[in-house]
């Protein structure tokens, strides 16, 4: 049996990116591996629910044997056997980004031969997570430039602390993956304000829209207020949507016990700005998401902005599986990453 890949969770961002990453990975490529420390950098370090529902559903999906599989487990062993596309659902407990499980296994289902159906309950909008709008909106339709075939319903919201949202995932892989390029992002062709409020007063969706009218200068038919009725909790988020010809992005901000309606919006509008000022088509979080996907497909290239700490630990546990595929050249305020992948070299 191939020796196990031997991880250490105190390095890079010293969070549950290690474990996301290697999972996916493992599950790909069938290495087994070893994670030591995890999430040894956080106030609360060990597996919290969130990162053991992905490691639980990833280990049934990989028919995998697993030792550390308890909240709190601060060593995980993975030793995946065979991928098995199918139907599955997961339920995280708390308001645990249902993205981020998501994000543990789709990587790895891109690569598989069947079609597969994900049920994951838990938080769509979360803070420290991708939100449901920029899965949908951003993330998916560039793997589908792979060549792969994805739908993601929100079938229910889901707000920190409450929780109790779903979403469905449908993947339909292929097996001759195109290489991705993203150097340009075109031309501005639209945006978009959406502020949510579920269980709590519109006027407070309604101060963050005007919040964005002065930052931003959008227009009214660019602004709208969704009021959710099946929340199963009180919850607000400002999503702002930016397009362009080659390119979006969407930036988020989340209402919280004591933080203004016009602190939320300021938050996702400097987030909206920096993007914006930056000109290159791959925002921090898309880049932190197509590393894994890209190595584990036809590769890529593409223009982003300064990595983040995720995105460089990101990069660290690819080469720990797959030897150093991603080439990162640094230009002033851009960075070119370039990805050699298993079937080909972006």
């Amino acid at each position: 049996m191939t020796d196990p890949v031997v991880l250490d969770g105190r390095e890079g961002e010293g969070g549950g990116q290690v474990l996301r990453s290697a999972l996916a990975l493992s599950l790909a490529s069938g290495r087994p591996f070893v994670l030591e420390n995890v999430r040894a950098r956080r106030d609360r370090p060990g597996l919290l629910r969130q990162h053991l529902t992905g490691l639980r559903l990833a280990a049934e999906i990989g028919d995998a044997e697993l030792t550390g599989g308890a909240v709190g487990s601060k060593r995980v062993a993975f030793t995946p056997r065979v991928l098995r596309p199918g139907r599955y659902h997961a339920q995280v407990g708390t308001a645990g980004s249902t993205m981020l499980v998501l994000s543990t296994v789709l990587p790895a289902l891109l690569t598989g031969t069947k079609a597969t159906v994900l049920d994951v309950e838990g938080g769509t909008h979360a803070k420290g997570a991708p939100c449901f709008e920029f899965v949908h909106d951003v993330l998916l339709p560039v793997l589908e430039g792979i060549g792969v075939r994805l739908e993601l319903e929100l079938v229910r919201h889901g707000f920190y602390p409450a929780g109790g949202g779903r979403v469905r995932l449908h993947v339909q892989p292929t097996t001759s993956p195109r290489p991705i390029e993203r150097l340009e992002r075109g031309r501005l062709q639209s945006t978009q304000a959406l502020a949510i409020v579920s269980q709590l007063p519109r006027h407070i969706a309604e101060r963050e829209l005007e919040d964005v009218r002065r930052r931003l200068g959008w227009k009214e038919k660019d602004r709208r207020v969704e009021v959710v009725e099946e929340g199963a909790g009180p919850g607000n988020a400002v999503v702002l949507t930016v397009r362009h010809a080659h390119a979006t992005n969407v930036v988020a901000a989340y209402g919280a016990v004591g933080v203004s309606a016009e602190r939320v919006a300021t938050r996702a509008c400097r987030e909206a700005q920096a993007w914006l000022a930056a000109d290159v088509p791959v925002g921090a979080w898309l880049a932190d998401q197509l590393l894994v996907p890209l190595a584990l497909g036809a590769g890529g290239r593409f223009r982003t902005q300064p990595l983040s700490l995720h995105a460089r630990t990101n990069i660290d546990v690819v080469h720990a599986f797959l030897g150093p595929v991603i080439e990162v050249v640094e230009d002033g305020e851009a960075v070119l990453l370039t990805v050699k992948g298993r079937y080909g070299v972006g």
